[in-house]
């Protein structure tokens, strides 16, 4: 185990005809980090984890998987879960679950015992018995990343894990995937769920057209972005939003959110608020969340 990152993208290219999937792109992902790969629908990003997953080659660059290049002998240790699922309707649950499990190298009996496991954790242990095609959208989704895990992957990719689950799953698959992360297993997290990345996720790379438009550090880049949004929570006249310093206001029933205008001051807001005899409860400064800068970034990269 002597490599530094266990992914890394350099300058790679994909077309599909005269159609660039994916331009130039060049990212590292450190042992052990979760790595948010973000961006509009058509951006790249199924693209780009197909290709790190060897389904597809790249028609230009380099990509290292675990210290080597990508290869079918990487499967054992990869997991995927990929965001058009499918399973075999007609086996049941464990079967097909303990099947998978000695495809990736396990013995049976540890297979069984790592199916019966997860089936418990994941509120599934009813339904070992029944056919794949009895289960629901969101129960095997469930399945699947069972099937992704089992083997328990030096690296793990998840491709809309979340979509279709009730908030209780996606709870039970969030604990998994920290659990995992404890373990130091390197996770790839795609999604369009932005609060999702913002609790899950180190580092990001975020993709528009093909290309990389923003990446790094997940705390970095939100500190660039500065805190210029003010939570007030007030009674009394408005007048003391309309100036100069305000970019825009939204009212929730609860409290306003108010967007400074760059180079502003967020502290004159309070300032003014009082001066006009307002009664203040609540007053904070905040980073834009990453949903924001995702918005901003897509739309200011055209």
């Amino acid at each position: 185990m002597g490599f530094i990152n266990a992914v890394s993208l350099t300058k790679v290219t994909k077309r599909f005809r005269d159609f660039c999937a994916v331009r130039d792109l060049s990212f590292e992902i450190k042992r052990g980090a979760v790595f948010g790969l973000l961006g509009p629908n058509g951006a790249g990003k199924t693209t780009t984890i197909r290709m790190i997953v060897n389904i597809l080659a790249p028609d230009s660059g380099d990509i290292l998987i675990l210290g080597e290049h990508a290869s079918p002998k990487l499967k054992r240790r990869i997991g995927y879960l990929p965001e058009e699922r499918g399973l075999y309707k007609d086996m049941k649950i464990g079967d097909l679950l303990v099947f998978f499990a000695i495809i990736k190298g396990i013995e049976k009996a540890e297979a069984e015992r790592r199916v019966n496991e997860w089936l418990g954790r994941l509120q599934l242990a009813e339904w070992k018995d029944k056919k794949a095609g009895e289960l629901s959208k969101g129960m095997g989704q469930k399945v699947q990343f069972i099937m992704a895990i089992i083997h328990q992957p030096e690296l793990l990719i998840l491709d809309e894990p979340f979509s279709g689950l009730d908030p209780i799953s996606v709870s039970l698959l969030k604990n998994a995937i920290f659990e995992m992360k404890d373990r130091s297993t390197t996770i790839i997290f795609s999604t369009h769920q932005m609060e999702q990345v913002e609790q899950l996720c180190d580092d990001i790379c975020l993709m528009n057209r093909s290309r990389m438009v923003l990446g790094g550090s997940l705390r970095e880049i939100k500190r660039s972005f500065g805190a210029n949004i003010v939570i007030l929570d007030y009674q009394g006249e408005d007048s003391f939003l309309k100036n100069g310093l305000v970019k825009s206001v939204t009212r929730y029933p609860a409290y306003c959110e108010i967007r400074m205008n760059e180079g502003a001051d967020p502290h004159e807001i309070l300032t003014k608020a009082l001066a006009a005899g307002a009664r203040v409860n609540r007053f904070e400064i905040v980073e834009p969340s990453l949903n924001d800068i995702f918005i901003s970034t897509v739309r200011d990269a055209g």
